[in-house]
């Protein structure tokens, strides 16, 4: 029979097969995978904006096709709703996605407003999101109105369907590469950009082409509001050993008592 090896105190020594792989990986990997799955508690944004969109698009999806597109046409942006109702259609506008598929956008939201959200809490990630959709919209409506009244589009790009979150979204990506470090700054950015020019290469849209890259910027020029404003996690207290000189114990031990074991 094999002896079981004690240490210097006499006691036992616990031997758990692979105790501190399992260990690492529960404190580790899962640990840090929680701390970034959204939850009421750290998105309360990002979770009732999803809520808004998912209920809009099952409509979208469902409900009679006339009057669905009479709904999207009274909430576009486009340059004849912006100058008749600007807040209604800035404020509309940003409740519908592009077409009747709803999951690319949870992934979006998960990638870009969700973890901004996180950083600097609901309230100002709520606020670059609307910075973002209402600034894009404007500067790319703005460029139409403008090619329209000087001829250089028919007067018709004024009505086309100009609805979406992707500002919003494209304006947390920009805002939140700010608060990475430099290496994962610019992955963000760079894939920002390559995504962008694709866009651009094959819609050829002047909405999209002007949009998008704002959006983007948005975002990037509230680096310093939002910085100031990051949420860091509290540093853990150390606790200060106190070594008892040679020879002196204390009063419990000496009397007798059983120390109690702190946790």
């Amino acid at each position: 029979m094999a002896g079981v090896r004690r240490d210097a105190d006499g006691s036992a020594a616990a031997r758990v097969p692979y105790g501190m792989l399992r260990h690492g990986l529960r404190t580790g990997v899962f640990e840090w995978l929680l701390e970034r799955v959204p939850t009421p508690r750290r998105n309360p944004f990002t979770l009732g904006y999803l809520a808004v969109v998912g209920a809009t698009t099952t409509f979208a999806t469902l409900a009679d096709p006339e009057l669905v597109q009479r709904l999207q046409e009274a909430s576009s942006s486009d340059g004849h709703n912006l100058l008749q109702h600007p807040l209604r259609a800035l404020v509309l506008s940003g409740f519908w996605v592009a077409g009747n598929v709803w999951m690319p956008y949870l992934w979006g939201f998960a990638f870009t407003l969700a973890p901004l959200e996180r950083r600097v809490g609901p309230a100002r990630a709520a606020a670059v999101f609307a910075v973002g959709h209402v600034s894009a919209t404007l500067l790319s409506q703005g460029v139409v109105i403008t090619a329209v009244e000087s001829g250089r589009m028919a007067p018709e790009a004024m009505d086309y369907l100009d609805i979406g979150v992707s500002y919003g979204v494209l304006a947390c990506l920009g805002a939140v590469a700010g608060l990475l470090p430099r290496r994962g700054r610019l992955l963000a950015l760079g894939g920002a950009g390559l995504m962008i020019v694709q866009q651009i290469a094959t819609e050829k849209d002047v909405v999209t082409a002007v949009g998008h890259p704002a959006a983007v910027l948005a975002g990037v020029a509230l680096w310093r509001w939002l910085r100031g404003a990051e949420r860091r996690p509290p540093r853990p207290r150390r606790r200060s050993a106190t070594v008892p000189a040679a020879g002196s114990a204390p009063a419990a031990v000496r009397a007798g008592a059983r120390p109690s074991a702190a946790r």
